[in-house]
């Protein structure tokens, strides 16, 4: 037991090394060719877990040449349009002003109950008011409004709007980030005011406290 302990403990910091190497992508949207790597992945660090004989050295040769492979042509497909469109595909078209391209659906196999709940998930029920569709090449459907439902920005109604800056979070499940309150231009002592100001006596009554470059704070009290 405490072989297979030690093997999936070694696994798991080897493909969270080399994971990282890939870029964040990876661990978010995943395109065809990154799914079946790491699928392909997920096979072979799996042995020395499920069969603690097989050495953990054994699984690192193929983890690492799946992954070369992959950032390999990751590169390859920058550099080729032609390349990229037949590892990754390119992205479909499913409704263009309003209209469902029925060639795009079935190309896609995208069925009309699927496309519908996927615009019920955005809030929309009549699909006149969209103008786009687009299936993207992670399987996300993004969609894009008729101009009279897309929501007005400030700049078209002229409202003259402040950069509050990216809110940063200041304390943590009690524990303050003191980093992250330098970065603010604060001090312990401007904390201090603003938990007074809330009717707290400590960081560690917090959960969560966020603040941001113009002043704004977001507190929320531990639950007792």
């Amino acid at each position: 037991m405490s072989k297979i302990i030690i093997n999936a403990v070694i696994i798991y910091i080897i493909l969270m090394a080399l994971m990282r190497i890939t870029g964040k992508r990876q661990l978010g949207e995943l395109e065809l060719s990154e799914l079946i790597v790491t699928f392909l992945i997920s096979e072979t660090a799996s042995e020395p877990i499920i069969h603690p004989e097989v050495p953990v050295l054994s699984v690192l040769g193929p983890v690492i040449t799946l992954i070369t492979m992959e950032y390999l042509f990751s590169l390859l497909a920058l550099k080729s349009v032609r390349l990229r469109g037949i590892l990754v595909g390119k992205p479909a078209l499913l409704i263009v002003h309003g209209r469902i391209d029925q060639t795009q659906m079935r190309k896609n196999r995208i069925t009309p109950d699927e496309l519908t709940e996927a615009l019920r998930n955005e809030g929309i029920l009549d699909l006149s008011t969209v103008e786009y569709a687009i299936l993207e090449t992670n399987g996300r459907l993004n969609i894009i409004p008729t101009p009279p439902e897309r929501p007005a920005t400030a700049g078209q109604l002229g409202i003259e709007t402040q950069d509050a800056g990216y809110p940063v979070i200041v304390i943590n499940n009690g524990r303050v980030l003191t980093d992250n309150l330098r970065l603010l231009g604060k001090d312990e002592k401007w904390l201090a005011d603003k938990l007074r100001a809330n009717k707290l006596s400590s960081p560690r009554e917090v959960y969560m406290m966020t603040a941001d470059m113009a002043g704004g704070v977001f507190l929320a009290p531990k639950e007792r």
